[in-house]
């Protein structure tokens, strides 16, 4: 029962630009790297030169004036390559081969393997809502600064007093060898995030973060921004997963109001406790929204392309920025009743066909029950593709790679074993993270400053403005109010929170006083720089 591309078809980048497969954040950073360079575009590269291993190795040995000693331990540098500097794809098999260079530099997007280096739309999901949130083009702003350190992107020319570390020295040495590195010319396609709010918090975390990118070293800077963008991708999708459904419901959109999620985090990290039961639930929750999602984005799109069919017509006129979600939500009222069945009635025909292979006897039963419940044509249209549809382990997929499941930095973990369930977590680089953003304070020459907060403080900064939740169930997504067993669990939770801070390095405990119990931060930025004597 092949549906053909015209049903088939799912993306729209009004909802969303990912292609909703699995991403790795390497390769999604190296693609924004681009776009960071051109303005929110991919490149063209043309280079003189094929990306393999043996390739980077002789840029080292070849060049004693900048690489000193390097050429008398080739195999030493082949192995630093293949694990400090490079991205490989099938690392250690016969089949391994060179996504691209880490990226700890902007200009690591010049020397990709494209076809190894997809990241599936990510890159201009991150860029995009970037751009449209109030603080955006200061945080693309400082990600510039940040990637391209001494390199001027007007002029194209770069500061050799700027000191930079030896992988860096690399990169820009095959710089020379790239013959032309060219925006894009078709035009970007810039849609306004369906959350503004969160959009802003990913913009004003990635400003906040940049603060220490004096006091971090550059790869560990790298590392951070990776967790960072990828958390937020997270939870940017757990937000449209649940909005959605509900516009299409509502036959209207809001993207102005903050549509919080809430989240459970099991810190102590042993399966079948009651914690991690509870951080079970809270994952089963979101992770149930996908279907529903899928079907409010088919809606949308094939509404979407019942737009440009009465542009055609000229039955209606399209807005001078494009269809939003909203103007689309409104193709489904009653004054658009007819129009709408009877393009669906065509679309569904051919579908019918298509599954039946050509005669009536053939449809699955599946499709025969849709059939009988006598639905209006564009509503059986669509229950019909979500029939057929085997996107969700895609989606699926596509999740777990954004929370990092199993990985440093990961919000997820599952364990490795036939049907076991995902369950929330708070690996401690995401708390290392998401810690250096929570003890900063407005105000300061560099716009923020360190203090030490109270472990109140930082759980209610997890709660407000992540949906994370620790010490006490959320409000809602899954959870009322808490039993004996639960608040248990929970006091257990909040002292593995504890533990963590302390394995870290942020935990302060003078006594066993609940106020004398702060996160100390890892590095003290003070409210005058330090050509004001107060760093």
């Amino acid at each position: 029962m092949a549906i053909k591309p015209k049903d088939r078809e799912f993306r729209l980048n009004k909802i969303s630009y990912l292609e909703f497969k699995q991403i790795e954040m390497d390769r999604v950073l190296t693609s924004l790297l681009a776009r960071l360079k051109h303005d929110g575009l991919p490149s063209r590269i043309r280079r003189t030169f094929e990306l393999k291993l043996d390739r980077f190795v002789s840029e080292f040995i070849e060049r004693p004036d900048r690489f000193e000693g390097f050429s008398d331990h080739p195999e030493i540098v082949s192995k630093w390559l293949e694990t400090h500097l490079l991205d490989l794809v099938n690392r250690g098999k016969p089949t391994q081969a060179i996504a691209a260079p880490r990226p700890l530099h902007g200009f690591t997007y010049r020397f990709r393997n494209t076809k190894k280096c997809r990241d599936y739309g990510a890159a201009q999901q991150i860029y995009e809502t970037l751009y449209h949130a109030p603080s955006g083009q200061s945080a693309i702003h400082q990600l510039k600064q940040f990637f391209f350190p001494g390199h001027d992107l007007n002029t194209n020319r770069f500061d050799s007093q700027v000191t930079i570390d030896v992988e860096t020295q690399a990169l820009l040495a095959l710089t020379e060898q790239v013959e032309s590195d060219t925006p894009d010319t078709k035009e970007r396609d810039s849609q306004k995030p369906i959350c503004s709010h969160a959009a802003e918090r990913m913009a004003d975390d990635v400003l906040r973060l940049l603060i220490y990118q004096k006091f971090i070293p550059r790869s560990v800077m790298v590392d951070y921004l990776k967790v960072l963008l990828s958390f937020h991708l997270a939870l940017i999708n757990l937000k449209t997963f649940k909005l959605l459904p509900v516009f299409v419901r509502r036959k209207a959109a809001n993207s102005t109001s903050d549509y919080p999620v809430y989240i459970i985090a099991d810190l102590i990290g042993i399966p079948g406790t009651h914690i991690a039961g509870l951080a079970e639930q809270s994952a089963a929750v979101h992770y149930g929204r996908i279907t529903p999602f899928i079907k409010a984005a088919f809606t949308i799109k094939k509404l979407d392309e019942f737009a440009e069919y009465q542009v055609k017509k000229g039955a209606i006129v399209r807005p001078g920025g494009g269809f939003e979600i909203d103007d689309l939500l409104n193709l489904l009222d009653a004054p658009h009743r007819a129009d709408r069945e009877a393009f669906f009635k065509m679309r569904l025909a051919g579908l019918l066909d298509d599954t039946s292979g050509g005669g009536k006897d053939g449809l699955a039963p599946e499709i025969q029950a849709i059939l009988d419940m006598k639905l209006p044509e564009f509503e059986t249209y669509i229950e019909i593709i979500v029939g057929l549809d085997r996107r969700r382990r895609n989606v699926v997929t596509a999740m777990d790679s954004m929370f990092l499941k199993n990985q440093k930095g990961a919000l997820l973990a599952q364990p490795r074993v036939r049907n076991s369930k995902r369950r929330f977590v708070l690996d401690s680089r995401l708390l290392e993270v998401l810690l250096q953003i929570a003890v900063l304070r407005d105000g300061g020459d560099r716009g923020f400053h360190t203090a030490e907060i109270r472990i109140e403080e930082v759980l209610e900064f997890f709660r407000s403005r992540y949906g994370i939740y620790i010490d006490r169930l959320p409000p809602n997504d899954g959870f009322g109010e808490p039993s004996i067993t639960d608040r248990e669990a929970l006091r257990e939770n909040l002292g593995a929170f504890k533990n963590r801070l302390r394995e870290v390095g942020f935990f302060r405990d003078l006594s066993d006083a609940y106020v004398t119990q702060t996160v100390k931060p890892r590095y003290s930025i003070g409210k005058r720089s330090e050509t004001g004597g107060d760093a």
